[in-house]
């Protein structure tokens, strides 16, 4: 164990401060039988905790840096009142950027506005789901552009026609065993290739990310009319009908039973 905060004045190295006196430069400080300062920033969470979840609460969450020393001196000073304090701990990975977490003190944060405005919602949830919860995520435009062709693959799968039925218990297992995205995610891969749709839109549903189209009129006549271009043997009015689908954001798919649009991510 190596100390977080070394001071000569600790008789353990695993001592940490309950009260903090006030520096030079702090202007936070309240009167004490201690004279002026401040709690340790343990003694904060652990006041927090008891103030708003009661001295026994169910989930205590945080990143796998603060396991140690915060959460344990945290759970130590709560039960040297005869607190029991939080029954379950759970502790994830943190998010890389390169070789670093991402962090306010490192100055490499990015905003979780700029990535829903250039990814949006979805790209970014199945982009979580592809790493498991408990270790470190690289954060890289290569890793969000890869969420973005999963979502795509995913949206044209959603509207073929359904081939094949999946296996729901599998996918309940998956996420039974610690919240396993990355195996559920593959299960949702299978379903897309073999034609499970209904499965698959029900695992999408309960992740958040959306199933259903609304195809606007303008998209559906044309939609149509290259269905009846190509019924037709008409390649050029079916080629000049795609071209007006994807010029909207659009994207077009034939099947057996006839074409089909859905919205690129």
């Amino acid at each position: 164990m190596v100390a977080q905060e070394p001071n000569p004045a600790k008789e353990d190295e695993r001592d940490f401060a309950l009260w903090k006196s006030q520096k030079a430069h702090e202007d936070a400080a309240w009167e004490s039988p201690w004279g002026p300062g401040r709690p340790g920033w343990h003694i904060e969470c652990s006041a927090m905790a008891e103030k708003h979840l009661g001295p026994e609460f169910e989930i205590h969450g945080g990143g796998l840096d603060l396991r140690f020393p915060h959460h344990e001196n945290e759970l130590a000073q709560s039960r040297s009142r005869g607190y029991p304090f939080a029954r379950i701990w759970l502790h994830n990975g943190m998010l890389e950027l390169g070789d670093e977490k991402m962090s306010k003190s490192l100055g490499n944060v990015v905003t979780l506005r700029n990535v829903l405005d250039t990814w949006g919602r979805e790209v970014l949830l199945l982009y979580h789901l592809s790493g498991h919860w408990r270790k470190p995520v690289d954060f890289t435009d290569a890793a969000l552009e890869s969420a973005r062709t999963q979502l795509a693959g995913f949206r044209e799968a959603l509207v073929m026609p359904v081939r094949a039925a999946g296996d729901w218990g599998a996918f309940e297992e998956a996420l039974g065993d610690d919240f396993n995205t990355p195996a559920a995610l593959a299960l949702l891969h299978g379903w897309a290739s073999n034609g499970a749709r209904d499965e698959l839109a029900r695992g999408l549903d309960l992740f958040g990310i959306g199933t259903t189209f609304d195809v606007p009129a303008e998209l559906e006549q044309l939609r149509v009319r290259r269905e009846s271009a190509r019924a037709g043997k008409d390649w050029a009015s079916a080629d000049a009908a795609r071209d007006e689908i994807e010029s909207a954001g659009w994207a077009v798919t034939d099947h057996p039973g006839g074409t089909a649009v859905w919205p690129r991510p």
